[in-house]
């Protein structure tokens, strides 16, 4: 006996679900808001680790799929003072392959059969029904009922308020984007600053975080520990004023630096850092439960795509392991995900302290030596 399975967003984990529950012969069919594949651009670069991503893609049986992805030399990574001094530089390999997030995505998609993902089905709203069935009800008046749902819909998930009242809270620090293109010929000084992988350039507080994607593509992540209403106060719609305004975050710095965002050539984003308590869990509930940030978004750390895809392959192994039991198998998932997720955010919380914290750069310098943490220089 096998049980369709719903699973609400398209995202790595949802999609590595999926996967697995199609290797094992299981049914199951995922709803996603965006209108197409290519509805939105699909992010950046992520290091898929040996602990985590990777068995999950070796769950999903497309490891050898996934080494064509791999970018060489992506995973060199050089921590600059602000004034463009390197402070560290490592080319080494580290057991984390580089691969893009889009394209990851699309040997997911690429795996699973045909109509598996519904297209352009918004969620408006879950409801229980009774004996472990829930509602499903989408944007355009649109119902199902499944008697077992999976929320693989991120930070706001609509599936979560069934669980948990738990409700993302802002970290204190923002992110924004942008990108340069063809940079080892445009931009030649920024290329040069980045290097073949990542860059850090860190103070307390803020920092330039870049990162060379495919060819000479440079995506920068510009990091401030300011308030919302701070954020609120510039105008992103005016890509050239709000570049400025960013840039004038980091006055003095090395202008091979505030180039990456100055000279950015897409208007910058900005993407609010919301995280869930560290230790967020919830008691059992029959024939529903959640995967990736819907269960367990924190400060971002580069473990939430591999946590979202090894949770999916997690618990597509454990209903295939027992096909006419889900309880017991999302109970034996719940109780292994819970410690394992609270575990990732108190390192993404350590983390982002040795990147913005008072000793920055150097505390994230000695986690990279393995050196003990300095008290600044």
């Amino acid at each position: 006996m096998t049980t369709d399975v719903t699973i609400i967003g398209a995202g790595l984990g949802g999609l590595t679900l999926a996967r697995v529950l199609h290797v094992h012969g299981i049914p199951a069919t995922v709803y996603e808001a965006e209108a197409s594949p290519k509805a939105r651009a699909q992010g950046g670069m992520l290091d898929i680790h040996e602990d985590n991503g990777q068995p999950a893609l070796q769950a999903a049986e497309l490891m050898d799929e996934f080494h064509g992805l791999i970018l060489e030399g992506r995973e060199a990574t050089r921590v600059l003072a602000t004034d463009g001094t390197v402070l560290f530089d490592d080319d080494s390999t580290r057991g984390r392959p580089e691969v893009l997030r889009g394209e990851l995505r699309r040997i997911l998609l690429d795996s699973l059969p045909a109509g598996t993902v519904r297209w352009g089905q918004k969620v408006g709203g879950v409801r229980g029904v009774g004996e472990g069935r829930h509602e499903v009800t989408f944007a355009d008046g649109t119902t199902l009922t499944t008697s077992l749902l999976v929320g693989a819909d991120g930070a706001w998930s609509r599936v979560r308020p069934l669980l948990s009242d738990a409700v993302p809270e802002y970290i204190g620090r923002s992110f924004v984007e942008t990108y340069l293109f063809d940079a080892d010929t445009r931009h030649p000084a920024g290329a040069k600053a980045v290097g073949g992988g990542a860059l850090f350039a860190l103070a307390p507080g803020k920092g330039i975080q870049a990162h060379r994607e495919s060819g000479g593509t440079l995506h920068t992540y510009v990091a401030l520990s300011e308030s919302q209403d701070w954020f609120a106060e510039i105008d992103f719609t005016d890509a050239a004023g709000a570049a400025a305004r960013i840039a004038g975050e980091f006055d003095g710095w090395a202008p091979e630096l505030t180039a990456l965002i100055t000279d950015g050539e897409t208007a910058p984003v900005l993407r609010t850092l919301n995280a869930l308590p560290v230790e967020h869990q919830w008691d059992r509930v029959p024939g529903v439960t959640l995967l990736g940030d819907a269960a367990h978004l924190s400060a971002p750390n580069g473990e939430g795509a591999n946590l979202a895809m090894y949770d999916g392959a997690e618990l597509g192994k454990a209903l295939a392991a027992h096909p006419a039991d889900t309880e017991t198998a999302i109970g034996e998932y719940e109780r292994a995900m819970f410690p394992r997720s609270a575990a990732a955010a108190a390192d993404g919380t350590q983390l982002f302290e040795l990147m913005f914290g008072d000793n920055a750069p150097h505390g994230l310098i000695d986690m990279f030596t393995g050196a003990p943490e300095t008290s600044g220089q």
